[in-house]
């Protein structure tokens, strides 16, 4: 009877496919719930990115104002200035060419405003690349969560 029983446990060494599987099932489970709460992460962080520049650039159109009495044309004169200077104090930011949201587009000026009665405005077209959708990203926002 004793060998009978070292002879069942010597039989079973390894895992069995189910084991395996099940095994998988969970590293598999674990990687896919990983992989979305990173994504969520990333798109808040290009959204938060998006508002910060905005806000930025806002701040300097605002100065630009203070300084020659009207809204710039572009956001080209916040680096250069109009002809005439007009009391342009500039440059209000380092370099328009970097004017790029976090997915690869350009920040939008419209002045007079199109979406509010301000003089001007500054979006993003926000993930989606679209203008006029609900993931734009304005200067119009007082917070992110609007």
């Amino acid at each position: 009877m004793e060998k009978n029983r070292q002879d069942q446990c010597r039989k079973r060494v390894g895992f069995t496919l189910l084991e395996v599987m099940i095994v998988l099932f969970i590293l598999v489970t674990l990687a896919a719930m990983a992989i979305v709460a990173v994504t969520g992460t990333q798109k808040k962080a290009q959204q938060r990115a998006a508002f910060t520049y905005v806000k930025l650039l806002d701040s300097a159109v605002k100065r630009y104002m203070i300084d020659v009495g009207r809204p710039p044309e572009s956001l080209d004169q916040l680096v250069n200035p109009p002809d005439p200077k007009g009391g342009w104090g500039g440059p209000y930011i380092e370099d328009t060419a970097t004017n790029r949201d976090p997915w690869g587009n350009e920040y939008q000026y419209a002045t007079p405003g199109t979406r509010t009665s301000r003089e001007y405005e500054i979006w993003s077209f926000g993930p989606d690349g679209i203008n006029g959708t609900d993931d734009d990203i304005g200067s119009w926002m007082p917070s992110l969560d609007e």
